[in-house]
């Protein structure tokens, strides 16, 4: 492929205006994966608050504390690469999809304030402040999920195309709501671990039809898309992809059935197979789109900055990353596995 775009760019592949808009992009692509990934779980378990009990729900948002603030680093991080990075696409991007970025941009405002407002505010306030941060979930879930339905259809306007851009939507609270059920699962036994399995056994299937719905349309409204996954051998590799994906969702949703009735030991498998959903989902959007931004309209070098300016914030990217890595490892190293309470320290005592 790479090569095909060499030729068909005329520009060599050592050439900086051929190969620093790819990284760039790739660049740009692992930070939506990591903010749908890192950030989602955080989503989901915002958007399963109000169905708790208010004891439950403290310990749900207490879980959430040691990544609140890595989890808000990936959306800022992503924006701000594509608007310095690739300045001739934030109009035609911006332009279509202002009604669900103000969404979002709200959304994620009202879980901020409302998580740092309710670790600072009396006990009788804090259940209202935990509502709040579950109505900025559900905003910012919808609004990604609505973004996605308007990108896959080419940021069209019509009835039916907004009619399936909320269905996206509405799908995408359920996959969230099903990868933060499947977190819960991992990180706490007991009650709160019966209650998330039964809430991701609602999900679940939710999240299925929106993983189907995307891709349809995605290869049935898009020649390009629907060519580049049926020509050659690459047709085999997708439909195993998709098989993989469909049997994940069945095995995904016994074993919630089976944690609701009796404990299971592996808490962790759910989580995992959630994760790799998410992940090949993700690969795949990001193979149909490649090399646009803007899905047969805009490619990354249409819309890629200066070479000099992409100079400049590479040599940016390359100081802050490293720190940036640094810092998140140790955040998240602690994510997985069933969540501990904290050792009191050992007091000696004095002897006159």
């Amino acid at each position: 492929m790479i090569d095909s775009l060499v030729v068909l760019l005329g520009l060599q592949a050592h050439d900086p205006h051929f190969w620093m808009p790819l990284a760039f992009m790739f660049l740009f692509f692992a930070l939506v994966v990591a903010g749908t990934v890192l950030d989602g779980f955080d989503i989901g378990v915002g958007c399963l608050v109000p169905f708790a009990s208010p004891v439950l729900r403290m310990r749900m948002l207490a879980l959430l504390s040691p990544w609140r603030d890595a989890n808000e680093f990936w959306l800022l991080l992503g924006l701000t690469l594509l608007a310095t990075a690739f300045p001739l696409a934030w109009e035609a991007v911006m332009g279509q999809l202002y009604v669900p970025l103000t969404l979002l941009g709200l959304g994620v405002f009202m879980r901020s304030a409302a998580f740092e407002l309710r670790l600072r505010s009396p006990i009788a306030s804090q259940n209202g402040w935990a509502l709040v941060f579950a109505m900025g979930s559900w905003m910012t879930a919808l609004a990604h999920g609505y973004l996605l339905g308007q990108i896959v259809t080419g940021y069209e306007s019509g009835a039916g195309y907004v009619s399936y851009a909320g269905f996206v939507a509405l799908c995408a609270v359920a996959a969230y709501s099903l990868l933060g059920a499947a977190w819960l699962m991992m990180r706490e036994p007991g009650e709160l671990r019966v209650r998330a399995a039964y809430w991701g056994r609602q999900a679940v299937r939710w999240a299925a039809a929106g993983a189907v719905a995307v891709s349809l349309v995605l290869a049935f409204a898009n020649t390009g898309v629907f060519l580049r996954w049926t020509s050659g051998s690459q047709w085999l590799v997708i439909v195993l992809l998709w098989v993989w994906i469909l049997i994940s969702f069945m095995i995904i949703e016994m074993m919630l059935q089976r944690t609701i009735h009796r404990s299971y030991r592996h808490a962790w498998l759910p989580f995992l197979l959630v994760l790799l959903v998410f992940l090949i989902t993700l690969g795949g959007l990001g193979y149909s789109f490649f090399p646009y931004l803007v899905l047969d309209n805009v490619t990354i070098w249409d819309a890629a900055a200066s070479v000099d300016a992409l100079r400049l914030i590479l040599a940016a990217a390359v100081i802050a990353l490293p720190v940036a890595l640094i810092f998140n490892i140790w955040v998240y190293w602690r994510m997985f596995g069933v969540s501990r309470p904290p050792q009191p320290p050992a007091f000696r005592q004095r002897v006159n």
